[in-house]
């Protein structure tokens, strides 16, 4: 029996895959967290130049001779009523003339977060752009622990790469939040995003490998609720804990939670019996089917019949996406969308500080919740609507909520921002949505000889999407004023915008028997599409009521008058 086919007999969904799938969503919940968590570590305070001489000097007035002091040292203008202090200049006496130069101490706003990263290392004015570096190079880890973890999975199996991937998070956690400088920082940065890629990626592989074909749709979704929560959480320790080493070192210790799971989570059976592993795949399933009351037949797996020859030959199937303007056209529409949608999500994400609210952990709770409604949305349209229909929908309603904050921030007074807030809720909502599609649909478009591969280098773009994300946020802060807090979201919008747009030229994946070969990649929505067995049912009773139908009124004009007792009679 082929694998999926034992999956059937034993349960696509038994009580087995359902605690071992629980509990494999559990580490989203710290995925999530880490993912967002530089929004706290790195939340930029108000901050101005320290007062040359004035050794205890702080943000907050000390008394009316500071604030005197501070008024005839530190340059500043007026805006809306307020008093905004020069964050990168200092007046200094040199022979007797004042004059204005760039300073190279600060002093932060303690009222909000105590301690951030951007404060300790002093990520401001000539250096702000650091803080944009950092997030890179975490993006650029998760891309690197996607490929480097990824063949570790794939070499020596889900289970052992889940656990190595904790183990080096919790390490390069904790030695984070006693970094001595931004060099070593960002390093560590570097290494948890390798490695929480690393521990999600094969978690949420193994969570689809444990389940039935007809089910891995739904659980491949399921577990954005998880992901989704994790970022709820990262607020409410933002909230509670205002020291970045601190947080740091509670969000890295939540993983050592599931350290025990060597000893609960078993390997993926899947995995097992392609490296030959027969009885230890059998063993796994013999429980499973216990513990789901199924009985099963003595001979359960066959040995993967896949050799290195035909794994060679998908690399070379792959690139052949490449020599085909029909593969290639539709292989960069998802390469694009899959940027976008990251550039986007983590944009949005991040950006929550720039949005003009006074209550930063409530817009960021607020962008937060936008996840649930958005994989809600996808649960219920995606296998009504189509796939096609849904990332446009996805991608047009985020984008044009996006584009639409340019007139509430550059026309509106401070008293309607809340429209410029709800207008990027939605907007995080969207790409909230179009995360969940852009993988079934990518996966459901390329031939079978290349789907993982090909997915693999299509989520690889949203790594890329998520490196360039910071840029973005800090291009807004160079232009600077209302148009500047606009950016940034005219920047989402547009691209979202035209990436929606460019889907529907994709074909449509829904209720289609799906590619095999490249061949049927080219030929896959140029030709009539096949029926489905739902349909080809359909008709085959139809066709038989009209033979049934047709034989009655034969005989009713060849037994007039008794025709309702020969029916009786041949029934």
């Amino acid at each position: 029996m082929k694998f999926d086919d034992v999956l059937r007999h034993v349960g696509e969904f038994g009580s087995y895959q359902k605690r071992i799938y629980f509990l494999l969503c559990l580490p989203a919940i710290t995925h999530g967290a880490r993912m967002m968590v530089s929004a706290f570590l790195q939340y930029v305070q108000k901050h101005r130049c320290a007062l040359p001489g004035y050794d205890n000097d702080t943000y907050a007035i000390q008394s009316e001779y500071h604030n005197d002091l501070i008024n005839s040292t530190i340059p500043y203008s007026f805006q809306d009523g307020d008093v905004i202090y020069d964050q990168c200049h200092v007046f200094t006496n040199a022979s007797g003339t004042m004059t204005m130069v760039r300073c190279n101490r600060w002093v932060y706003d303690k009222s909000l977060f105590l301690q951030t990263a951007v404060s300790e290392y002093n990520m401001v004015c000539e250096d702000a752009l650091l803080t944009s570096h950092s997030q890179m190079l975490f993006m650029a880890g998760f891309l690197v622990g996607v490929f480097i973890l990824g063949a570790f999975a794939d070499r020596y199996g889900r289970k052992l790469a889940i656990y190595v991937s904790m183990v080096i998070n919790l390490v390069s956690g904790l030695a984070m939040a006693f970094a001595p400088n931004f060099y070593v920082y960002v390093v560590l940065r570097f290494l948890l995003g390798a490695s929480t890629s690393g521990y999600f990626t094969a978690a949420y592989v193994l969570g689809l490998e444990i389940v039935g074909p007809s089910k891995r749709i739904w659980a491949g979704m399921v577990i954005k609720y998880f992901f989704a929560i994790g970022l709820l959480l990262i607020d409410g320790l933002g909230f509670v804990i205002r020291d970045w080493h601190h947080m740091e070192l509670v969000v890295t210790c939540i993983v050592a939670v599931f350290l025990p799971y060597w000893w609960i989570i078993p390997e993926s059976p899947r995995w097992l019996i392609t490296q030959g592993r027969i009885p230890e795949a059998e063993a796994i399933i013999r429980k499973a089917a216990e513990v789901n009351k199924v009985t099963l037949p003595d001979k359960l797996c066959a040995e993967s019949e896949e050799t290195s020859d035909e794994k060679a030959g998908n690399i070379t199937s792959f690139l052949q996406l490449f020599t085909s303007s029909v593969m290639l056209f539709r292989t960069l529409i998802i390469f694009f969308n899959w940027l976008v949608t990251s550039m986007a999500y983590y944009g949005l994400s991040l950006n929550t500080q720039d949005l003009g609210s006074d209550n930063f952990f409530l817009t960021f709770f607020l962008a937060s919740l936008m996840d649930f409604p958005g994989v809600t949305l996808c649960l219920f349209l995606l296998d009504r609507v189509g796939r096609k229909v849904m990332m446009c929908g996805s991608m047009l309603i985020g984008g044009v909520a996006c584009l639409l904050t340019i007139f509430s921030i550059l026309y509106l007074g401070e008293s309607y921002q809340w429209i410029t807030i709800t207008l990027a809720m939605i907007g995080k909502m969207g790409t909230a949505m179009c995360f969940a599609v852009v993988y079934v649909f990518s996966s459901e478009l390329f031939p079978t000889v290349v789907r993982n591969v090909a997915v693999g280098a299509s989520s690889s773009w949203a790594r890329v999407g998520g490196m360039i994300a910071p840029y973005v946020a800090d291009a807004g802060k160079l232009v600077g004023g209302d148009f500047g807090r606009a950016l940034p979201l005219l920047v989402f919008g547009a691209a979202s915008v035209v990436a929606g747009l460019l889907a529907l030229l994709l074909p449509e994946t829904l209720n289609r028997d799906l590619p095999e070969t490249i061949e049927d990649g080219i030929a896959f929505g140029r030709t009539a599409p096949n029926p489905t067995p739902a349909v080809v049912m359909t008709a085959y009773h139809q066709d038989n009521q009209s033979e049934e139908g047709a034989r009655k009124d034969k005989t009713d004009e060849k037994y007039p008058g008794d025709a309702d007792k020969h029916h009786q009679h041949v029934a």
